[in-house]
């Protein structure tokens, strides 16, 4: 039988093999070419508009319907590469780190900037700039504080909200008049009142994963404490499995023993 050697492998292969010369650099190169994927250039592009965008919006002045024009283009570029470096990402494994932290800086600033530069020119209440920047900054820190616990996915009601919003900048970056510069203002109230709608949620999906996350760690700590509170005589050192029904117990133990609740610790 045939076998191919350790070292020509890539392997450690037997003690005192010689590795194979430049095989660090060459694992560190595809390390390298991983983060050079199509979503995450996506996400570069998307950042490097920011401040090409800004300049579009501000320039002459910033109500020159020509320069504004150009600006609603790189808007709308940007939105563009948010609905698909995600969605990349995800469907053919090119999640790294990188895009980890880059996508949500990149919607944020894409977004921020837009309504910072709408409402110093006046064309939108700085109340609704602050009221959908302080959600998205506080649903990040949100995300951060249950962390441990899980990750709250993405609702339908986010991503109406996100397409809302989109919209409604959009059509106020362009310099509409008439019934369209009416109907930019209902888009607007839409998007606003999604962003409170889908908040509020998202507080209350945190509180709850928090809540059973925390309830998962405290249930195992009483079973193994047989001095605890609630804990079941004589079952210390017992595994969370095997606590089913013990005489004298008088209630069984639910939720956390089960492999669900370990899952969620």
């Amino acid at each position: 039988m045939t076998q191919v050697p350790a070292s020509a492998a890539g392997g450690s292969g037997a003690p005192g093999a010689k590795p194979v010369r430049g095989g660090k650099l060459g694992a560190a190169a595809v390390d390298q070419a991983s983060l050079w994927n199509v979503a995450n250039l996506l996400t570069m592009v998307r950042l490097l508009l920011v401040p090409g965008f800004v300049m579009l919006l501000l320039a002459d002045g910033g109500y020159d319907p020509a320069w504004r024009s150009f600006a609603w283009a790189a808007f709308a570029i940007a939105m563009i590469t948010d609905l698909f470096d995600g969605h990349l990402a995800r469907t053919y494994n090119l999640v790294t780190d990188f895009g980890k932290i880059a996508d949500p800086i990149a919607d944020k600033a894409i977004m921020g900037a837009a309504l910072i530069c709408l409402s110093s020119l006046g064309d939108l209440p700085w109340w609704v700039t602050g009221v959908i920047l302080g959600r998205e900054f506080g649903i990040t820190l949100l995300r951060f504080w249950v962390i441990r616990y899980g990750v709250i996915p993405a609702s339908r009601g986010g991503k109406m909200k996100t397409l809302a919003q989109g919209t409604a900048v959009g059509m106020y970056v362009l310099a509409l008049t008439g019934p369209l510069a009416t109907l930019r203002f209902w888009v607007m109230a839409v998007a606003v009142v999604l962003t409170v709608v889908t908040g509020l949620d998202y507080v209350k999906q945190a509180v709850v994963l928090r809540r059973l996350g925390r309830a998962a760690e405290a249930v195992p700590e009483a079973v193994e404490d047989p001095g605890a509170v609630g804990a079941v005589p004589g079952t210390a050192g017992v595994a969370p499995d095997g606590v089913q029904g013990v005489p004298g117990a008088g209630v069984e133990s639910e939720g956390g023993t089960t492999p669900a609740g370990r899952a969620a610790k």
